[in-house]
């Protein structure tokens, strides 16, 4: 049996945030059995790294859902470098993902360990409005309920995100839809989450992930979708990089999440930034 870590990430508090299971070391693991822990641990996603012996610090990493292998995780990222960091201390990790290469940097701040992952280049697709009509009534939700300044898109940051900006703080607190709807929708339409935003502020949203592909309802806290969320903004021109994000997450699910995210100028990567703690 392997020795599985069970870290909290975007929170420094165990009770908040969205847990991952984390495998530091999974050399001999088959899929199945990745798969079995994965959906034994019940979490959103959990990690397996395998380490690299030719490259100090360089891990090959794979994800998994309790149904499924995912491409990328931004939150289970953010649990393995501070796994890492705990184990051999923090500094710079480089994590090779069936998404492409991903970076992280981890650090302690005010006694808790922090890490920041630079996404694969991120970018912004089109999406027809008939499929935008259809999500919306899986929803439960009508084209009145978005919000006009916010246009529907697909984003990408090493996963796909259906973007659907909400245009009140209600409309995205009462989330109810048709899951096994939404997930035939989301398989045929090659999405992770659907990511349903709300815009407080120019640089302050809420966000909310439902995940049925998965087998879970609702994530409490989505990295990937954070960093293609940086991408959206930027690539439709909503805000001037380089400039910083915050995302609220998890807060109608009873688990408060943080998730930072910078957009750099002149880059296509995203960064996104967060704590992580272990459960005990």
């Amino acid at each position: 049996m392997p020795d599985v870590l069970r870290l909290a990430a975007f929170t420094d508090d165990p009770s908040g945030g969205n847990p991952a299971g984390v495998v530091l070391d999974a050399h001999g693991m088959s899929d199945a059995e990745m798969l079995a822990l994965a959906a034994r641990l019940d979490y959103s996603e959990s990690a397996f790294l395998f380490p690299r012996a030719d490259e100090p610090r360089s891990y090959d990493v794979r994800y998994f859902s309790p149904l499924a292998e995912v491409p990328f995780c931004g939150h289970a990222t953010i649990a393995s470098a501070v796994a890492v960091a705990r184990r051999n201390g923090p500094g710079g990790l480089v994590l090779y993902t069936q998404a492409g290469q991903v970076a992280v940097r981890t650090r302690v701040v005010d006694a808790t360990l922090v890490a920041t992952l630079t996404s694969v280049p991120a970018r912004l697709e089109p999406t027809a409005e008939a499929d935008v009509d259809r999500a919306l009534a899986l929803l439960g939700w009508a084209r009145e309920d978005l919000d006009p300044g916010l246009p529907p898109r697909i984003a990408y940051a090493g996963a796909r995100h259906l973007v659907l900006a909400a245009g009140s703080r209600g409309r995205l607190a009462d989330l109810d839809y048709d899951v096994d709807g939404l997930k035939d929708f989301m398989l045929a339409h090659d999405l992770t989450t659907v990511a349903l935003v709300w815009r407080e502020a120019p640089m302050l949203f809420h966000a909310r992930n439902p995940f049925p592909v998965g087998g879970v309802f609702e994530d409490p806290a989505t990295g990937a979708a954070a960093a293609a969320l940086g991408a959206y903004l930027r690539d439709l021109g909503l805000v001037e990089p380089p400039v910083d994000l915050e995302i609220r997450q998890g807060d109608d699910m009873g688990r408060p999440s943080r998730l930072g995210v910078h957009i750099p100028a002149g880059r296509p990567e995203i960064q996104v930034t967060g704590a992580a703690v272990e459960i005990p």
